[in-house]
Parts: C-alpha cells; structure tokens; sequence
C-alpha cells in the first residue's frame, strides 16, 4: 500500500472515528438492552455519505472501493459499534452495480446514496436450505409484465429498518435443471409495495441484529424489477460474495483491536497482590499472541481486498481473510474477557456485548467450517466434500 492510499484510509479512520464518538459505549449498552435499531447512527453515517462509499459518483456516492469500504466498517468495530446495523447496504449494492440495468441504477443509486431510500435486506436463507443455496424453494412464477413470489426466509435482517430488500427467488424447478446454479432470479423487491404480502417475524436472538423470519404469500414483483437474466440470479448473488468477505473481516479486525486495547488498558490499570496485572507473563503473552493473530489476518484481508479493487480473481483470499479475522477476533474476545476477570461479564465495561456480537462472525455469513471446505476444495485440489 502506497503512501497516499494510507493517508487516505487514516482521512477516513479519523472522519468515521468522529462520527462513532458522537455514540459512546453507553449509547450501544443502551441499544443492546433496549433490542432496539441504531436509527440514530444509522442516520449520521449516512448523512456523511459513508453508507454510499461504493456508489459511483456519477449516482451520488464516493466511488470508493471496496478496500477503502472495508475502513469504515473496521472503525466502527474498533470504536466500539455494531456496523451489522448498515453493513449489508455496501455488499449488496454490488448486484446491483454490476448486474441491473443502467434504468434501475439511475431509480434507486441516487436515493440510496441520499438516505431516501435504504437497501439493508438481503432473503436469500431459507429453513430447509441453510448454506445450500442452490436447494431454496421460494418460487417466482412468471405471470405477463410480473412475477408472483411465494415461500419462505430465515436470517432476513433489517426487514423493517429497509425499503427496498434483494431477493433470491426460483424460477425454473430444481428438477428440470442440469446445472443445478441455474433456474435462480433476483430481484429488488420495493418493501413499501409489499404489504399484506410478506409477513416478518422477528427472531429473539443472542445479539441485538434485528433479524426475521419471512413468509411471502403471492407478492407480485414487476418484470422491470428483475436484476440481470432470468435463471442467473445465484451466479449474481456469489458474484458480491468476495465483497462481504472482505467487509466481514474488516469488522472483525475493528473488533479484535477493540478487545486488545480494552484488555492492554485493564491490565496496566487493574493492581491485584499489590501490582498491575499486566506486570504477569499469564496475562501479557495471550494479549500479545493475540495481537500478532489480528495483524496476520490484517494482510490476509488486504491483500484479498487489493485483488478484488484490481478486478482479479480472489475467492480464496476473502474466503480466507474471513476465516483468519474472525477466528482472530474470537481469540482476541476470550482473552479480554478473561483478563477482565469477573468485570468482563459487567455489562458496564462493554466486554459481555461485544464478546457475543464478534462471535456470530465465526458461523454468518457462511460457517468457518464451509469455509475450510472451500479452500481443501478449490485451493489444495481435494475432493468436494459437501
């Protein structure tokens, strides 16, 4: 990385670190108790322009890419924030940059650029699918100038907090198809023309997330409003899997930074037998190793981010940067919370919260373990295993 693209992302760190100070630890300690939306947050990120980092300018956005998106979220995490209440926007514009038409992209980038419209939900889990994406159900039926959906999501975050939703729907059965990664549409589904046909359920869940359980009876989605090729959606959708992945580990490395730092500051503060804990080789030696984990899966993470920006192939590099941060920031959660002891699990000090919300990244949005299988597939030449 070149020096003017450092001063760069230290321009951004310092201008989204601004922003995050205006929401303190309590402002987050009062949301996860409340289960509430961030909507205030929300509202300043977007404000900023952060939340269009990835539109083009010509719509409206920053034209960033994604290795400059991945600061913002990173910084949110190391501030102390939840970027899981915004951070799908970014990794789903990607369908729509590259696949809709250039009508869809003039209706809808300038307004989700401008916060009039937001694209937060993503249906594209299903109950009896899960990571098999290739098996889902839900069914959209071509009738004249329109399709009419029915089935079912899981995981289906921001549903409420969103106006448009990206969803993945069969169009062509299962049974009729040779190559089964065909017969998949997408659609940009406008959430203020679906009411009475999509009911959301919230589901309870260890982390404030805001996600639901979607049952969709007969929505009629217009034609116009298909993304790309009929049959072709699952290729579109894996095509912004790399993004996420990259995005993720940003985050997770935000957050392992935030529980090294937390922990570091404990220990040089925290006196027991009449000294500061950090004085003892027990606690100092799992902070450092954890340190050293975080920066390894900090180049993973670039060097992913780089090749995606270059428009290079980069599947086992974002597949991989995801793995290492996120086991990374797992580590760095249980020695933090370890070295703050019985405090750890206060909810004041902020180390219980953040423990569970970096946990998720371990299993969503794809199980560390699919993502080994991935690469002694793709990578080491071994058979499919799955």
């Amino acid at each position: 990385m070149d020096l003017s693209v450092r001063e760069a992302h230290d321009t951004i760190r310092r201008a989204v670190a601004d922003i995050c100070g205006h929401f303190p630890d309590e402002y987050w300690r009062r949301i996860d108790h409340e289960r509430a939306y961030p909507s205030e947050f929300v509202a300043g990120l977007t404000k900023a322009g952060w939340l269009a980092a990835l539109i083009p300018e010509r719509y409206g956005g920053a034209g960033l890419g994604v290795g400059a998106a991945s600061v913002i979220l990173e910084e949110i995490h190391h501030q102390g924030g939840n970027a899981a209440a915004c951070h799908a926007q970014m990794y789903i514009m990607g369908t729509l940059l590259r696949h809709g038409s250039d009508e869809q992209k003039a209706a809808y980038l300038p307004k989700i650029a401008s916060g009039e419209l937001r694209l937060q939900a993503f249906g594209v889990t299903e109950p009896n699918a899960g990571s098999d994406t290739t098996r889902i159900q839900t069914t959209a039926v071509r009738e004249g100038d329109a399709y009419r959906v029915n089935g079912q999501k899981i995981w289906t975050s921001r549903f409420f907090q969103s106006d448009l939703m990206l969803l993945l729907a069969r169009t062509t059965p299962y049974d009729e198809l040779e190559d089964k990664t065909r017969g998949l549409s997408v659609f940009l589904v406008d959430l203020r023309d679906a009411k009475g046909a999509i009911e959301a359920r919230p589901i309870d869940t260890m982390v404030n997330h805001s996600t639901n359980q979607l049952f969709i009876r007969d929505l009629r989605v217009p034609a116009k409003d298909r993304i790309g090729e009929e049959g072709m959606g699952f290729r579109y959708i894996i095509d912004g899997w790399n993004a996420e992945r990259v995005l993720i580990s940003a985050e997770c490395i935000g957050d392992a930074r935030w529980f090294i730092e937390r922990a570091a500051r404990y220990a040089s503060e925290r006196v027991v037998f009449g000294r500061p804990i950090g004085h003892n080789q027990g606690v100092q030696l799992p902070l450092a190793r954890a340190h050293a984990l975080t920066e390894s899966a900090d180049l993973m993470r670039w060097k992913a981010a780089s090749l995606f920006d270059d428009g290079k192939p980069c599947g086992p590099e974002a597949n991989m940067a995801k793995y290492l941060a996120s086991e990374a920031s797992w580590d760095a959660a249980n020695i933090c919370l370890d070295t703050h002891g019985g405090f750890g699990f206060a909810t004041e000090y902020d180390v219980e919260r953040k423990f569970r919300e970096t946990r998720l990244y371990r299993v969503a949005p794809i199980n560390n373990n699919l993502v080994l299988a991935y690469i002694a597939q793709h990578v080491l030449g071994l058979p499919k295993s799955y």
